[in-house]
């Protein structure tokens, strides 16, 4: 397991991958500088006949950084602030969060 957690602090420092972000917890109080790995996969979803391709943004932060990530969380990167939205969810190892997000 140390193998694992060392390869992904060796991937959330590096400049070339990762963000600097400010997250407020419940979106309020004071924020907590993390790093993180953005992501913008495109998701489809159906509506009827008709297939739609949706833009999306997910956030990858440590759970070493944020314990527990939880929908209304604001996280703000540079100029851009961004909501938690839905259930933050853990990967197999329980070391990296996924956060959906939508820009405010």
């Amino acid at each position: 397991m140390e193998a694992f957690r060392a390869a992904i602090d060796t991937l959330f420092t590096d400049p070339n991958l990762t963000e600097t972000a400010h997250w407020k917890a419940g979106g309020i109080g004071s924020e907590v500088a993390v790093p993180v790995i953005p992501k913008a996969p495109d998701a489809s979803d159906s509506f009827g006949d008709t297939r739609v391709v949706l833009p999306t943004v997910v956030l990858d932060v440590r759970k070493s950084d944020i314990l527990a990530p939880a929908e209304g969380d604001l996280v703000e990167i540079g100029a851009s602030t961004f909501k938690v939205i839905g259930t933050p969810m853990i990967d197999r190892l329980g070391m990296i969060w996924a956060c959906e997000m939508v820009e405010l």
